[in-house]
């Protein structure tokens, strides 16, 4: 699509003057294709009547001074019923009438001073008279088309159509700070700024994925913008993007490349398929096998329990033979100790009997003995001297008669260790 068709398409918003009966289906249908929220009505109250109510005053002045009674009389008809043409005249065009859905603005000598609310409503003094007629109910839907947006990558997209809906809410912020040409060219403007801002946030290869994308953001931004203004945005979408020419070719190779891939996807379902089904055809066969060698396991157990059970079996038997001879050879080895104990115990009592006697036969020989040591006990000999001091003399006894001492000495020790030794 060129750009100029695009030009073409992109909406536009003016005003519009025209008579009263005219003011409805400009604000439904447009006028020539574009918008028009806002008519200048054409002020149909004119001084006309003045001309009526100045002809009654001359017929009045005639019936007053004329002479003649029938010419009076003519001429004060004809003063009343001018007069009362004159008074409907004025009432008639002092109507002013509000469409349901829209607003009136009020001026007094050309100055704004407030809305009229839909119905009917007077104005009598001629410097009064309504300005505009805005349609504050209806959703004006409004076609945006922005060329050369750049991506990402800085590759500028043939165009993004974006759609929104608007409605004028405050008719006199409306009407004072912009007017519906005005208003056109900022709203054009800003949804342009707002389109530029979300192509820059994608790639060009996904840039398709903004048709019918979330643009809640968007909408925000925009009405931001539209407040100050009295307009409020009620919806938003972008229904159409269009790519370079040269990325056309590359989404038909993608699209050449996908078909191939989806057939190559579904070469390898099948082959994968096959070999599921080959492969679950050899668990299966495994599977029997498995159960065969199982079944052939299950009975060579059962044979090597039975086996076992012969075996241990026949050890218990064994067991119990080898028990009983043991038992058999203790019985008889017990018989022959408790003999033998019993052989020791009466030995053991005619020991400790001689022992008695024994000790009785010891116990006199030491008294013997003690008797024999003490009569032969050497006896001291003491040589004193009156000078306390040992004489000549004494030491010469002394060495004569020690000698025969340690003799007698030698002798009883002899015969002590001889009856030691017997005993």
């Amino acid at each position: 699509m060129t750009a100029g068709v695009r030009r073409a398409e992109f909406s536009r918003i003016k005003e519009a003057v025209a008579t009263w009966g005219k003011i409805r289906q400009l604000l439904r249908s447009g006028e020539s294709g574009q918008l028009v929220p806002v008519v200048i009505p054409k002020d149909r109250r004119g001084f006309r009547w003045l001309s009526l109510l100045l002809f009654a005053v001359y017929l009045a002045g005639v019936a007053v001074f004329t002479s003649s009674g029938a010419v009076r009389g003519l001429a004060a008809g004809l003063a009343l019923v001018t007069f009362l043409l004159a008074l409907l005249w004025l009432w008639r065009s002092a109507i002013v009438e509000i469409e349901q859905g829209t607003t009136g603005i009020l001026s007094s000598y050309g100055q704004i001073v407030g809305p009229l609310a839909p119905g009917r409503h007077y104005l009598w003094w001629p410097w009064n008279r309504v300005e505009y007629i805005v349609d504050t109910s209806t959703e004006i839907p409004y076609t945006a088309p922005v060329l050369a947006c750049p991506t990402n990558e800085n590759v500028p997209l043939k165009a993004i159509e974006f759609f929104l809906k608007f409605r004028i809410e405050d008719p006199m912020a409306f009407v004072r700070n912009i007017g519906a040409s005005n208003f056109d060219m900022v709203l054009s403007s800003a949804v342009q700024d707002a389109i530029r801002q979300r192509s820059r946030q994608v790639q060009t290869e996904r840039a398709y994925d903004l048709r019918g994308s979330d643009v809640g953001d968007m909408q925000e931004y925009l009405n931001r913008q539209m407040t100050r203004y009295g307009v409020r945005i009620i919806g938003a979408n972008i229904p159409d993007v269009q790519l370079p020419d040269q990325y056309h070719l590359h989404l038909a190779t993608r699209e050449r490349v996908a078909k191939e891939l989806a057939a190559y996807a579904r070469e390898w379902e099948l082959t994968r398929k096959q070999r599921s089904d080959a492969l679950l055809m050899e668990i299966e066969r495994s599977k029997k096998t498995r159960d065969a060698k199982l079944v052939d396991v299950k009975a060579a157990v059962n044979k090597a329990r039975e086996d076992v059970a012969q075996m241990l079996q026949e050890r218990e038997t064994e067991a119990q033979r080898v028990r009983w001879e043991i038992e058999a050879e203790g019985r008889s080895v017990l018989t022959a100790a408790e003999n033998e104990a019993k052989g020791l115990q009466h030995l053991g009592r005619t020991y400790q009997d001689n022992r008695a006697v024994l000790q009785y036969e010891l116990a006199v020989r030491r008294l013997r003995v003690a008797e024999q040591l003490v009569r032969s006990a050497p006896r001291p000999v003491v040589v004193k001297s009156d000078g306390g001091d040992q004489s000549a003399l004494s030491t010469l006894l002394l060495a004569q008669l020690l000698p025969q001492l340690v003799g007698v000495e030698r002798n009883g020790n002899g015969h002590v260790a001889e009856i030691g030794k017997a005993k």
